[in-house]
């Protein structure tokens, strides 16, 4: 080849989509060098198409100790740091020898701040210093037209701004990762001797902390009771139930109001009507699309963003990591509904649409300069989806069919009723005009109630009055769902972090359970020693000012090292109280972990003696069985073999032989349910 383009992009599947769009047959060469693939095409001149595997460089300190406070820190590549991946070596190093007969050199990783980071890091270090003379790739999806515009428009330099900032978050994050978790690590282990992973950070802390507070909340709330008043009546044949006007504080009142409104009629006493004009949603970002596929397919966000990312690598949707809620006609709203009413599923809906003379979306506050809106592309999958991916791109699809329809008009209806006087009322809601609804089915969930004429002043028979017991219920525990709404809310880590967080809690054992979160007692402790010795740290004021700073940075109003000296001075003093306060951080988090390492081991009651199931290595042969805990005590001998392989978990049921099941987790295959017993009379078959 003669002297060429060279493209960074940021995973191979991009590279083979951008080479395919760019090469002017469609039809790129792939090659391998040394097992790393590349691809070569040509439009206007030869272009060499090389993809990374997500970030190839990350930090490390300079110095190679354990000791903290850790500030001097140098960016490498990922093969060099403990358990680095080697094949990135190889890797490397063929990409820097693409980049040595290159003449013209273009990031085209995804146009955001980690696409950014990632392109510069490998221009920079792997490709000789071309940082400087590089360009930039600019797309929203990677279909050939959007692929071959942003490659005819490249910006003329890399966007430094963006580059900045993701530098900057990359190395804060590093050094309050680093230096709190070695803090909590090392405390730990010259207090007890042993190893153990513990980790806090800028983000993880009050994200922590959120929910310990709320798990405090619950375990402190104190119920109250409290009556509800309802009468059962009967308008025109149809029973309605209505409700007194206010909940009742005391039994005795309760008794009192249900005498006092015994009676076998009732009147109308008023009916207020109102209509409520209902526009359609507004374009996906990323955090609401999570937010919703959790409520509707209860994906965590961590694995609506992977679904994401498949379908943006496939072409069927943009860009997913954005925090738009606006979608721009430049992306040419009717080309795309008439793509997506190629499916015979959406033709009725997008000829409707398109029928329209004025096609405008309707859009909402939240913006992002990098791109727009989640949409769809309207290309058709070439290779069949799986049920859940279908599902994401059916709702996002709807999605984008729902926000180009008309309003809906709805009835609300408050009607008064009289028992003796005294007050009941219930309301009822009906659509009058379904405008957009039908666009978003079924995933606009719309109650309409079905009412007889009501008339003002008319008399009603009373069926039955019924008094029944409530109590006050204590705040409800966050799920990943509504804790990704309080991180949005309270503006701490950002659209591609916050459900990797999330995550990143539950691999350190600080959180229990999948659905409802509730913090774990090794979780308390972290918490506790984080805001007894450190309180900042946990604060989301500090995490808010950081993500502040970061975002003036991509703004050209801040600078990179200010920002770097800052979370330096402010680590500089948390560190030292940490030390100071070593001995009884290692103490109370040792106990903790203990604790913790029993509670993950125990998995049932023994039938014999009534002490804890436990997992036991052995420490002669290093396999494992279940025993009963009081046979350190030499006070019980029961024990139950285990398969060698898996993960074990118990479970909540019994066998019917009275043992304990627990189900063996295998790779890529069910769950495996066992009875520990080994003459359980199931087994004989």
């Amino acid at each position: 080849m003669q002297k060429y383009a060279l493209i960074i992009t940021e995973k191979p599947d991009a590279a083979n989509r951008i080479a395919t769009a760019l090469d002017a047959q469609g039809k790129p060469k792939k090659s391998f060098s040394s097992g790393v693939p590349y691809f070569q095409a040509y439009r206007n001149g030869d272009i060499v198409v090389v993809p990374a595997l997500g970030h190839l460089y990350t930090i490390t300190n300079k110095q190679k100790n354990e000791k903290y406070p850790i500030f001097d820190y140098q960016w490498v590549p990922k093969y060099q740091i403990k358990n680095g991946n080697p094949r990135i070596r190889v890797w490397l190093k063929v990409i820097s020898e693409l980049a040595h007969d290159a003449s013209e050199f273009v990031n085209g990783c995804d146009f955001d701040i980690e696409g950014s980071v990632i392109g510069y890091t490998i221009l920079k270090y792997a490709c000789g210093e071309k940082q400087l003379q590089a360009k930039r790739m600019k797309y929203s999806t990677l279909t050939e037209e959007d692929l071959q515009e942003a490659y005819s428009q490249l910006l003329p330099k890399l966007d430094f701004d963006a580059v900045q900032a993701g530098l900057t978050r990359h190395e804060v994050d590093w050094l309050y990762g680093i230096n709190l978790s070695r803090a909590l690590t090392q405390a730990v282990k010259k207090s007890s001797g042993h190893y153990a992973t513990l980790s806090t950070g800028r983000v993880q802390g009050p994200t922590l902390r959120f929910l310990e507070k709320r798990e405090k909340e619950i375990r402190c709330f104190v119920p109250t009771p409290y009556w509800n008043l309802t009468a059962k009546i009967s308008i025109n044949g149809t029973l309605i139930s209505v409700t007194y006007e206010k909940n009742l504080e005391t039994l005795t009142e309760a008794t009192t109001l249900k005498k006092s409104c015994k009676t076998k009629v009732a009147k109308i006493e008023g009916i207020i009507t109102s209509n409520t004009v209902v526009n359609p949603p507004v374009p996906f970002d990323l955090g609401t699309l999570q937010i919703e596929a959790y409520k509707l397919f209860h994906f965590t966000p961590m694995h609506t963003s992977n679904i994401l990312q498949r379908l943006y690598l496939e072409a069927l949707i943009s860009y997913p990591r954005t925090n738009s809620q606006k979608l721009p006609p430049s992306i040419s709203y009717r080309g795309i509904l008439k793509k997506i009413g190629k499916t015979p599923l959406y033709s009725t809906f997008t000829n409707e649409l398109l029928n329209k003379t004025n096609l405008r979306p309707n859009e909402g506050k939240k913006d992002d300069p990098a791109h727009p809106a989640i949409y769809p592309t309207g290309n058709l999958p070439k290779k069949p989806l799986d049920t859940q991916a279908k599902n994401l791109l059916d709702f996002i699809i709807k999605r984008f069919l729902a926000v180009f329809g008309e309003p809906a008009l709805r009835q609300n209806i408050k009607a008064t009723i009289s028992l003796n006087n005294y007050c009941f009322y219930f309301n009822a809601a009906r659509t009058i005009n379904e405008g957009w609804f039908h666009l978003y089915h079924p995933y606009v969930q719309i109650k309409d109630d079905t009412l007889p004429t009501l008339i003002e002043g008319q008399i009603l028979e009373v069926k039955r009055i019924t008094l029944k017991k409530h109590f006050t219920l204590p705040p409800q525990r966050y799920n990943p769902r509504s804790l990704l709404q309080k991180m949005e809310k309270e503006e701490i880590g950002t659209k591609a972090t916050r459900a990797s967080i999330i995550e990143t809690l539950k691999e350190r054992k600080y959180l229990i359970g999948t659905d409802r979160l509730s913090v774990s007692d090794l979780g308390f402790e972290v918490i506790d020693v984080l805001e007894k010795y450190c309180p900042t740290v946990v604060s989301p004021d500090m995490t808010r000012s950081l993500e502040s700073k970061m975002d003036a940075i991509q703004c050209s109003q801040e600078t990179k090292n200010s920002v770097i000296s800052d979370a330096i001075e402010r680590l500089k003093v948390i560190t030292a109280q940490l030390k100071n306060e070593e001995g009884s951080i290692g103490e109370q988090l040792s106990f903790a972990l203990q604790q913790s390492r029993l509670e993950s081991n125990t998995i049932g009651t023994c039938p014999n003696c009534k002490g804890a199931l436990i997992i036991i290595t052995s420490k002669k042969t290093k396999k494992r069985f279940v025993g009963c805990i009081n046979y350190f005590q030499n006070k019980c001998s029961t024990t139950y073999p285990l398969p060698q392989l898996g993960i074990i978990k118990p479970l909540a049921r019994i066998c019917s032989c009275g043992t304990t099941m627990v189900s063996v987790y295998l790779k890529k295959r069910a769950p495996w349910r066992l009875c520990l017993n080994p003459q359980c009379p199931t087994k004989e078959k």
